[in-house]
C-alpha cells in the first residue's frame, strides 16, 4: 500500500512538471469534471429550489390540505357553509404532524374604479390566520389585523394594485352578487392596508384578503359558519399519508383534498424536474468519466516502460492498476475542488442577488430560486468520485495485457 501510494505520488509530481501530450488531456479531463459538478450542483439546487418555492406558495394560499363540505362545488367560491365547531379545530389532536388549522371562506366579486374594474376572489380570513409566509411577500404597507372587531382592511396583490392604480391607504368599492336573482349587489368600501407580491400570478391576479366576517354577513351565515378549513402539516413528504389520516378522522359529511390533488397539473410538472435533474447528472458523469478514461489511457501509454519495469520487479497487475487509479482519483479530486468552489459561488450569488431571471407566467417565480443542501452536495461529490473510478476499472485492465519484455524496449 505504501509503495503504491509512493509511486502514485511520484507519478503525479512527474505529470505536474512534465510537458507532454498528456498534460493538455489531463487539464481537459479536470475541466470536464469541474464543469460537470458545477452543472450538476446548479441543476439540483435550482430544481429543488423551484419545487420548494412553488409548493410553498401554493400552500400559503390554500394550506396543505383543505377540509370542506361533501358537495359538488368545485369552484373557489364558498357556497355551503360548515360549522366551526369541529373536534379538529383549533387543534387537530387526533392526527400527529399537524402544525396549524385555520378557517376561511371565499366570495367572488368585482373591484370597480372610475376608470376600470377587475374581477377578484375575496378570501375571508380571521384571527386564526397564519400570516408568516405573507410577511416575506409583503412589498408595501402592513398586514391587516382581524383580531378585533370587524373592519374594512384589505390586502391586495401588486398585480391588482398596478392594474387598478392603487397605493397603500387608498379606498375602493367592491361589489359582490347576492344569491337572490336580480337583487342589488353587496357593496363594501375597503381600504388598502398592504400590498403583497408572491410572484405566483395565478393567485396574485385573483386573490385579495378581507375580514372573514364580511363573507359571513354577505352570505347570511352564522358566526360559527365558515367555507372551509386549511390544514398545514410539518413534513410535506408525508402529505399523502396525512391526507388519508385527516380524511379518516373527519365526519362523513366532510371531504378533504391535498394541494397535490387540487393542483395536479402543477405538481405533475414539478415532478418532471426530478427526471430532468437525473438526466443532467447522468450525462455530466458520463462526459466526465469518458474524459478521465481518455486521460488514464494516455497516462498508461506514456508510462508503458515504467509498467514493464514494475512487472519485471514482481509487482502484481492489481498493484500497478491501483497506482494509476490513485492518480486518477487525485485528478478527479482537483476537478471536484474547482467545481465546488465555482458551483457554490454561482449558487450563493444567485441566492443573494438573483441575477438569473425567470418568466413568472411560466415558472411562477421571477428569479431562479436556489436551495443549497449540504447532504446533496456531499452525496453528489462522493457519487461522482465513485462512479468515475468504477468507470476507470475497465480501461485500467489494459495494464494486465502489457508484456514486461516488450514494454521495457518501448519508445
Amino acid at each position: 500500500m505504501n509503495l503504491e501510494y509512493f509511486i502514485a505520488k511520484r507519478l503525479i509530481k512527474g505529470e505536474e512538471h512534465k510537458s507532454s501530450i498528456s498534460a493538455p488531456i489531463i487539464k481537459i479531463a479536470i475541466a470536464a469534471i469541474a464543469i460537470g459538478i458545477v452543472m450538476m450542483m446548479i441543476a439540483i439546487a435550482t430544481g429543488t429550489g423551484l419545487q420548494l418555492k412553488i409548493r410553498e406558495k401554493i400552500a400559503a394560499f390554500n394550506g396543505h390540505i383543505q377540509i370542506y363540505n361533501y358537495d359538488n362545488n368545485t369552484s373557489e367560491v364558498s357556497i355551503n357553509p360548515i360549522s366551526l365547531n369541529q373536534d379538529f379545530y383549533p387543534e387537530f389532536q387526533s392526527v400527529e404532524g399537524i402544525s396549524h388549522v385555520q378557517a376561511v371562506a371565499s366570495k367572488g366579486g368585482i373591484i370597480r374604479t372610475a376608470e376600470t374594474f377587475e374581477g377578484v376572489i375575496a378570501k375571508g380570513v380571521g384571527a386564526d390566520y397564519n400570516w408568516d409566509v405573507f410577511k416575506d411577500y409583503l412589498v408595501a404597507g402592513r398586514l391587516p389585523d382581524y383580531t378585533q372587531k370587524r373592519n374594512e382592511e384589505a390586502l391586495i396583490s401588486r398585480y391588482l394594485a398596478n392594474r387598478l392604480k392603487f397605493e397603500v391607504g387608498d379606498e375602493f368599492w367592491a361589489f359582490f352578487l347576492k344569491e337572490d336573482e336580480g337583487a342589488i349587489p353587496n357593496q363594501i368600501k375597503f381600504t388598502v392596508t398592504g400590498i403583497y407580491d408572491s410572484g405566483f400570478q395565478d393567485f396574485d391576479s385573483n386573490y385579495m384578503f378581507v375580514d372573514l366576517r364580511h363573507i359571513q354577513r354577505m352570505n347570511r351565515w352564522d358566526d360559527d359558519q365558515i367555507g372551509s378549513f386549511e390544514v398545514f402539516i410539518d413534513d410535506f413528504d408525508e402529505l399523502e399519508e396525512k391526507g388519508r389520516e385527516i380524511y379518516g378522522a373527519t365526519l362523513s359529511t366532510l371531504d378533504s383534498q391535498t394541494i397535490k390533488n387540487k393542483f395536479y397539473t402543477i405538481f405533475e410538472w414539478l415532478s418532471l424536474f426530478d427526471f430532468n435533474i437525473a438526466i443532467i447528472i447522468g450525462i455530466m458523469i458520463i462526459v466526465g468519466g469518458i474524459n478521465m478514461i481518455t486521460a488514464l489511457l494516455v497516462l498508461i501509454l506514456e508510462r508503458t516502460q515504467m509498467i514493464g519495469i514494475l512487472k519485471a520487479l514482481g509487482t502484481s497487475n492489481w498493484s500497478i492498476r491501483k497506482v494509476f487509479l490513485y492518480n486518477a482519483a487525485y485528478l478527479i479530486g482537483i476537478g471536484l475542488l474547482w467545481g465546488n468552489l465555482i458551483g457554490l459561488g454561482v449558487l450563493f450569488a444567485q441566492k443573494f442577488f438573483g441575477f438569473i431571471p425567470l418568466d413568472p407566467e411560466t415558472y411562477y417565480v421571477s428569479t431562479a430560486p436556489v436551495h443549497i443542501n449540504l447532504t446533496h452536495i456531499l452525496l453528489l461529490n462522493a457519487g461522482t468520485l465513485l462512479l468515475c473510478l468504477l468507470m476507470l476499472l475497465i480501461p485500467s485492465y489494459i495494464i494486465t495485457r502489457i508484456s514486461p519484455a516488450r514494454s521495457i524496449r518501448f519508445e
